[in-house]
């Protein structure tokens, strides 16, 4: 291997053992309706979280292993009209959307949010927030928002000023031990070498670029160091292309690992999204 390319590829692995996901977020309407959906397509139950402190959204979440989590997030009943139009994701809640952001949970939360500053990236916040679980243990948290939108393009960064257990792990434990964790997040984009760059620039990482899927929709550029994969639409009638006018750059489907560490990601299979709602992947060695 030449020299340059070494370090491209040591370089790319440093920076993703600073990328773990700390969760994804599936959006709609009715959480009830979210959960049981999951439940059915996967035998994965969601554990009702509480509200948000917005008076707009309430959350269920599925844990895993890793310490990763799957979130449900829907429009509280009686939610605060001019709160809920007010939030970032308001519209992927409203439209039964399915994937709308995911988190990264970095060592040393200033120092993530300063270096993305230096590298010209702009960050918004760090923003404080919360919510109270159904038990009354109280959660705190802050974040941090990367680039235009929150968790969408980018993942928003987040630290916990109370235990992250008790907002990963309501019931002291994963959710469920059948899956590790979230393997990949897929991120739908415009303009692949145009998405590269803007990752380049801010997280110093190299993706392997060629891999196509006329199933999805879409070509790819994977990282195979991080859960990162990015997703250009194949045509201009594809359906990724017409979730992009709707929604922009975000997430748009997520991948679940049968197994600890990196998967490949051609080789994952996909649910039933009309069961279930939204593009859920699973993978295994």
């Amino acid at each position: 291997m030449k020299p340059l390319a070494c370090f491209t590829l040591l370089a790319t692995a440093a920076m993703a053992q600073n990328f773990p996901i700390d969760h994804v977020t599936v959006a709609g309407k009715d959480l009830k309706a979210m959960t049981e959906a999951l439940h059915s397509a996967t035998g994965i139950t969601a554990e009702y979280g509480g509200p948000h402190s917005n008076h707009a959204t309430e959350m269920a979440l599925a844990s895993f292993p890793d310490g990763s989590y799957l979130e449900l997030i829907a429009i509280q009943p009686k939610a605060d009209p001019a709160a809920l139009a007010a939030h970032y994701w308001h519209k992927f809640m409203e439209t039964d959307a399915g994937p709308c952001a995911w988190a990264i949970r970095p060592e040393d939360f200033p120092a993530e949010v300063e270096r993305l500053r230096k590298a010209g990236v702009n960050v918004t916040g760090p923003n404080r927030s919360g919510r109270r679980r159904p038990d009354g243990v109280q959660l705190d948290w802050e974040t941090a928002q990367v680039g235009p939108t929150n968790g969408s393009f980018f993942p928003f960064l987040i630290h916990d000023f109370t235990p992250r257990d008790n907002r990963a792990f309501p019931s002291g434990k994963p959710t469920t031990a059948e899956f590790a964790g979230i393997a990949k997040v897929v991120v739908a984009v415009r303009n692949l070498d145009e998405a590269i760059a803007r990752y380049r620039q801010a997280y110093r990482m190299e993706p392997n670029i060629g891999y196509v899927d006329p199933r999805f929709g879409a070509k790819f550029a994977i990282y195979p160091a991080s859960p990162l994969v990015l997703a250009a639409p194949l045509s201009a009638e594809s359906w990724l292309n017409a979730r992009l006018d709707q929604f922009g750059e975000a997430p748009c489907a997520f991948v679940l690992g049968k197994v600890s560490g990196l998967v490949d990601f051609r080789r994952v299979s996909w649910l039933d999204s009309a069961q279930l709602g939204w593009r859920l992947g699973i993978a295994g060695r």
